[in-house]
């Protein structure tokens, strides 16, 4: 909504859960003209009561991989996004919504084709499950549609995710309140802290659905991350050396950091064998496709930038 805003866009409806009362810091600044929560939201846009809406953002999903109630997810993440497009297609409403780069789950390849597409837990299906609905009804479709498959977005207000936020937020917990960091030891083939994600900074993941609200004849599923796989171990370098900065110290280097205990590796957790990405890489060629040629921040800027925010929030 803030980036909305920045655009000079304030009519606006948020629809959100507050049933966590501490979740209204999101919406902190904001300037909306209508408030719902997402139970009373659906069936009165479906019912048409809002009038002429121009675009619908659909951001809100069951994010939990470790959530393994199926009947819970599809009708969370599928169901849900499924009435919501119907609705919008009805009254010719542009639906701008997050999918995820868990519908990859164990492929290597990262393109927004079904040969790629191997979600590891129900959470990846659901969102596979209604991508595959998108597909369908494209050719059809009476008013803009676009997917934005995710990948590790961080950054701001994230915190009520709890343990779905993202890991620098963790990573700068932990060395708020222990004085050092955690990551997972080898797996998958992979050295301690190696695995590898394609992590994105949420004002770049703002920025390209901004992008696509502004270019109404782009539609169809996209990867959203930086294009750029990097380990764990930088996320976690740029963590520490945000706060060094923030005291007046010098950076140090991963080795030195280990050698000190401030990044120290764990077990793999048994939990997680066979459900987990070791790595992911965002192909951006479709969404250069359609034009969007945003410059995404690597690690080192976005994670520095977040620590500020977090500093001065």
């Amino acid at each position: 909504m803030l980036g909305l805003n920045r655009i000079g866009i304030d009519d606006v409806i948020a629809v959100d859960d507050l049933t966590d009362g501490a979740k209204y810091r999101n919406l902190l600044g904001a300037q909306i003209s209508d408030y719902f929560d997402k139970t009373d939201f659906y069936a009165r846009f479906a019912r048409a009561e809002f009038g002429k809406v121009d675009a619908v953002f659909h951001e809100g999903a069951c994010s939990d991989t470790m959530v393994h109630d199926g009947k819970f997810m599809l009708d969370s993440n599928y169901r849900c996004s499924k009435d919501l497009l119907d609705a919008c297609q009805a009254q010719r409403v542009r639906l701008l919504y997050a999918s995820s780069a868990a519908t990859y789950g164990g492929s290597s390849a990262f393109r927004e084709e079904p040969g790629c597409e191997a979600p590891l837990n129900v959470y990846g299906y659901s969102k596979l499950l209604f991508d595959n609905v998108v597909r369908r009804m494209l050719s059809a479709a009476t008013a803009q549609v676009a997917g934005f498959r995710y990948f590790n977005v961080y950054g701001p207000r994230e915190q009520h995710k709890g343990r779905m936020a993202s890991v620098a937020f963790h990573h700068q917990q932990q060395l708020r309140e222990a004085g050092k960091l955690r990551l997972f030891g080898p797996y998958g083939g992979y050295g301690a802290g190696e695995q590898s994600r394609d992590f994105v900074h949420v004002d770049d993941v703002v920025a390209v659905n901004l992008w696509f609200l502004e270019h109404p004849e782009a539609s169809g599923i996209f990867n959203l991350g930086s294009g750029r796989a990097q380990p764990f171990n930088d996320v976690a370098l740029a963590v520490v050396n945000a706060a060094r900065e923030a005291a007046g110290q010098a950076a140090l280097p991963l080795e030195e950091l280990v050698r000190q205990g401030v990044v120290e590796y764990i077990d793999f957790p048994d939990a997680l064998v066979g459900k987990y990405q070791c790595f992911t890489e965002a192909d951006l060629a479709r969404l250069r496709c359609v034009g969007c040629e945003h410059a995404f921040a690597d690690v080192a800027t976005g994670v520095r930038r977040y620590a500020q925010w977090l500093a001065a929030a």
